[in-house]
């Protein structure tokens, strides 16, 4: 394919020198015969010309325009007019004087031009630099860091590929409207050895990126020229970025860590703080069989029918604690089958009437609510999250109640008790893991979890659970839906 560019150039100084020409012509018409005027007044006329020319195209076409007038001085302003010969000594001196000071112009022209292009083109280089920064800062984690890296570089210096090698990773990412292949074992070797390659013809630039002086990646680039300052200043820019996404990786890392450790400590703690009662129920039951053991027949069947219940109770609790462990996972396998809301409330209640310890506690059931499909021990565990945040954070001698509905397609369950009521700034917070409001974060015990596990396990059944509070009242609502339901959350 015919490469139209050095003809496009030739064409268009040969347009630009015309034009000096038809400029100088113009000039020499105007003063020779139109307005007829002194040799002075016409060299300030041309020499203003050759200025004009200098600072709009360049040094080549101002200094052909300083032949052209200076020819056109001889001929038609000089003594003898109409030649190219020159009488007087002193002329020469004037022709001479005007042929340099037009040559010297139009070169200090020039380079003035050129260096106000350079300085707007640093300029540009150093906001290009400075929105690049920016960029990298804002950059978020909805795909790979370096591939979101590589994207904003080629966008904003408006380059047609970039290639980014992260020598961590070993992984290659690509940006631009445009691809070059076959680069990979040089971004390697670059990224490895801190080794430098240029290709001119293809405007192709692959350099290493330093952290220091020890290589993290490469970068090769597809464009325009670019100076070496704002090359390095863009590697340097891809170097810290590089380094802030590792920490941020590391600091997630760290925090995920932590989670982990403090909902294993959490759980340990409040495993052992559950199971202490019923153990000590049970130990307390067998120890007075064992003191004791030609007590009344009727003594003796309570402390069995104690300890037969407390270890009901115990293992119910294994069996939530094992329930809380699955709700940890990312996906939850659920067993539903079609049950009655009202009866599970029921057993629930039955089951924490320790908990419950006489406080006035009402429990009112929809006769027209109908059965629906759930994962009873899931839900069982999250109305006994419910009812057991209710009773803690109530005065100890105000009512609860339990109220089951059906209304709009679901079958829902309300809890109310009558606590100092839920902030509004907090309500949206109360269903995260580990959430405390500090207002009772020393004065009540808790971990933090149960409200988290009752909204997860509500989302996994399609369900919801929410809360309306203000001082005196609360009310947390789980719905279940009525019919089918797809895959669980």
């Amino acid at each position: 394919m015919l490469n139209l560019s050095p003809l496009q150039g030739l064409l268009q100084r040969g347009l630009k020198l015309l034009a000096s020409t038809g400029g100088v012509a113009i000039i020499t018409f105007v003063a020779y015969s139109a307005i007829p005027v002194n040799a002075t007044t016409v060299g300030f006329a041309y020499l203003l010309f050759v200025l004009v020319v200098a600072s709009t195209w360049g040094f080549l076409e101002a200094t052909f325009s300083s032949i052209l007038v200076s020819l056109a001085f001889n001929f038609f302003f000089l003594p003898p007019a109409g030649t190219f010969t020159i009488a007087d000594p002193q002329n020469w001196i004037a022709f001479f004087s005007f042929l340099a000071t037009s040559l010297i112009a139009s070169r200090l022209s020039a380079t003035a031009k050129r260096r106000a292009l350079d300085a707007v083109e640093r300029q540009e280089d150093l906001e290009r630099l400075y929105t690049f920064s920016r960029a990298i800062l804002l950059i978020d984690g909805a795909s790979p860091f370096p591939k979101q890296l590589a994207g904003k570089l080629a966008e904003i210096f408006g380059l047609s590929a970039v290639v980014l090698y992260d020598r961590r990773s070993d992984e290659i990412h690509r940006a631009g409207p445009s691809d070059f292949e076959g680069m990979e074992e040089q971004l390697r070797e670059s990224a490895l050895q801190g080794t430098f390659f240029a290709d001119p013809r293809r405007n192709r630039v692959l350099t290493a990126v330093r952290l220091g002086s020890e290589p993290i990646a490469s970068l090769a680039i597809q464009g325009g020229p670019m100076p070496d300052s704002v090359l390095q200043g863009i590697a340097n820019l891809i170097a810290i970025g590089l380094e802030r996404a590792k920490a941020q990786d590391l600091d997630h890392q760290i925090e995920a860590a932590r989670q982990a450790e403090r909902l294993r400590t959490t759980l340990i703690d409040a495993m052992a703080h559950e199971f202490k009662t019923p153990l000590t129920s049970i130990k307390a039951a067998t120890t007075s069989l064992l003191a004791s053991p030609n007590q009344p027949e009727e003594s003796r069947t309570e402390l069995l029918k104690i300890a037969d219940e407390e270890a009901e109770r115990l293992r119910e609790l294994i069996d939530d604690a094992i329930e809380m462990a699955r709700l940890d996972a990312a996906h939850i396998d659920m067993q539903s089958e079609a049950s009655d809301l009202g009866q599970m409330v029921r057993a629930v209640v039955a089951s924490m009437q320790t908990a419950i310890d006489g406080r006035p506690l009402e429990v009112l059931l929809d006769p027209e609510a109908p059965r629906i499909a759930f994962d009873g021990r899931l839900v069982k565990l999250a109305i006994k999250q419910l009812l057991d945040n209710a009773l803690k954070y109530s005065p100890p001698g105000s009512p609860v109640t339990l109220r089951v509905r059906y209304t709009n397609g679901t079958v829902g369950l309300e809890v109310t008790d009558h606590g100092k009521g839920i902030p509004i700034l907090e309500q949206p917070r109360i269903f995260q893991r580990f959430y405390r409001s500090h207002a009772v974060d020393n004065q009540i015990p808790g971990s933090g979890l149960g409200l988290s596990i009752a909204y997860r396990i509500m989302q996994a059944h399609g369900g919801d659970l929410t809360v309306t509070s203000r001082p005196g009242e609360t009310t947390f609502r789980m719905t279940l839906p009525v019919g089918p339901k797809g895959e669980p959350g």
